[in-house]
């Protein structure tokens, strides 16, 4: 593993300003690549860095802000702002209802404002749509409504149902015919959740990924809490599960681990909300720039694609 040129952590935060400024400018331009199987064919061939160029920085996982806040604005203002400082060309997003379960009526609201949103920052911000499972009819509806109809680029699952129970299969089967990712929140912890009763782990989703092999699940938030080892070691065999970056966490070791067991082609940049955090994790690892750029940009983008 090639540690040419590494930075620490600690010294990425000292000098983030000079990272945002080496990255600003970028912005994303659309490409079509073709079949998804070809594409992920060719990432897996430069998975060893080499012959790699430089391209988009895409954060896989962001949220705007529920407009029962007041503020919505200024905080969703303030988010963009702060990608620009880092360099983050674009960020998917959804909103989440702030009371869970969400109600129909709910995630169909929360859609619909990050419909705004995109088109507010156009070209900056993609969208997930945000359902909740148990509503069978007005979840498959909504989300064929926002990816056929408003341009949404994938699927957001939270904690309403284990990912492995039957009321999400339906989902999954339509993100297949679709042809975009499912971002499912997930952790694993050696204690109870009692809030989140229903929350799958890293172990449910490979299950849910052997399941349904065409589709293309992320694994949210290495960094969020909980035992990271272990959820990378339980992703190891789900080769359609991808492992996004983001959370708080900036544990030693954590990205060059995923890296090592799932290859840098299944693992995707993101902060949830942690930003400074979410970009010095993968600044500051041990990997190539090559590497760094697919998880940065390259592997989200061949996700992106697979609609054509």
């Amino acid at each position: 593993m090639d540690t040419t040129g590494f930075v620490t952590r600690r010294s990425f935060l000292g000098t983030s300003a000079a990272v945002g400024l080496a990255l600003a400018g970028r912005r994303y331009v659309s490409s079509s690549a073709g079949r998804l199987e070809a594409a992920e064919a060719e990432a897996a061939a430069d998975s060893s860095g080499a012959g790699g160029k430089a391209g988009p920085v895409i954060d896989c996982h962001a949220h705007l802000t529920h407009h029962s806040r007041k503020d919505y604005q200024e905080r969703d203002r303030k988010l963009i702002e702060a990608a620009d400082k880092l360099g983050i060309d674009q960020l998917c997003c959804s909103i989440l209802t702030p009371r869970r379960p969400a109600t129909a009526d709910g995630f169909r609201q929360c859609n619909l404002w990050v419909a705004e949103a995109m088109k507010r920052f156009k070209g900056r911000v993609l969208g997930y749509c945000y359902v909740n499972p148990g509503y069978t009819r007005e979840a498959l509806e909504e989300i064929r409504r926002c990816v056929e109809e408003r341009g949404f680029i994938g699927i957001k699952l939270y904690n309403e149902y284990r990912c492995t129970e039957p009321v999400v299969f339906p989902v999954v089967e339509l993100a297949i015919e679709l042809r975009v990712p499912i971002l499912h929140h997930a952790g694993h912890g050696h204690y109870p959740f009692p809030n989140q009763p229903r929350i799958s782990d890293g172990g449910d989703l490979a299950e849910l990924g052997r399941r349904y092999p065409e589709a293309r699940l992320i694994c949210a938030h290495i960094g969020g809490g909980g035992d990271w080892e272990w959820t990378i070691k339980a992703l190891r065999h789900g080769d359609n599960v991808f492992l996004d970056t983001s959370g708080s966490v900036v544990d030693e070791g954590m990205i060059e681990l995923a890296a090592r067991v799932l290859g840098v082609a299944r693992l995707v940049f993101g902060c949830d909300m942690s930003m400074t955090a979410g970009v010095g994790k993968i600044r500051g690892a041990r990997l190539t720039p090559e590497a760094k750029q697919k998880i940065l940009g390259g592997n989200m983008r061949r996700l992106l694609e697979m609609r054509g």
